[in-house]
C-alpha cells in the first residue's frame, strides 16, 4: 500500500481569511466551510489543508509546495501583486529574491498568523 498525506489541520486566528489568501495565491480551489469547523484549501486531488480558528497559542508550521516552472511564475506574480514580502532563504531577510540554489526556483513567505510557506520547482529533500 502506498501512503499519502490526505489532510493537515492549520491553526489560524481567521480561518476564512487565511484559507482564502493561500488558495488565491496558489490558484487552487477552497471552501469557506466544509465538514466540521474547517475552511479547506484543496492543494491537489489528494491533499487538503483544513484551516481552523483558535484563540489558543499554536506553533508556527512550515509548508512547502513543489510546483512547475510555469506555476511558480504565476504564483510569484500573484504574491508580488498582493504586496507580500518574500525571501530566498528559510531564515533570511525579506530580500524579495528568488533562490536558484538547488537547480530550480524557490521562495519563502509568511502568512499573517506566522506560518511559513515555501514554493520550489526542484525538491532538494529528494536529491
Amino acid at each position: 500500500m502506498t501512503i499519502h498525506l490526505d489532510h493537515f489541520i492549520v491553526s489560524a486566528r481567521d480561518k476564512v481569511a487565511s484559507a482564502r489568501l493561500l488558495a488565491e495565491l496558489l490558484g487552487v480551489p477552497w471552501a469557506e466551510t466544509t465538514i466540521g469547523p474547517f475552511s479547506a484549501v484543496f492543494i491537489n486531488e489528494g491533499l487538503t489543508l483544513d484551516f481552523i480558528d483558535t484563540d489558543e497559542d499554536f506553533p508556527v508550521e512550515h509548508f512547502c509546495f513543489r510546483v512547475s516552472e510555469q506555476e511558480f511564475d504565476a504564483i510569484l506574480a500573484r504574491i508580488q501583486a498582493a504586496g507580500i514580502k518574500y525571501r530566498s532563504s528559510v531564515r533570511g531577510p525579506m530580500d524579495m529574491q528568488v533562490s536558484t540554489q538547488f537547480g530550480g526556483k524557490g521562495i519563502y513567505w509568511n502568512e499573517p498568523d506566522g506560518h511559513q510557506w515555501e514554493m520550489l520547482t526542484v525538491s532538494y529533500a529528494r536529491r
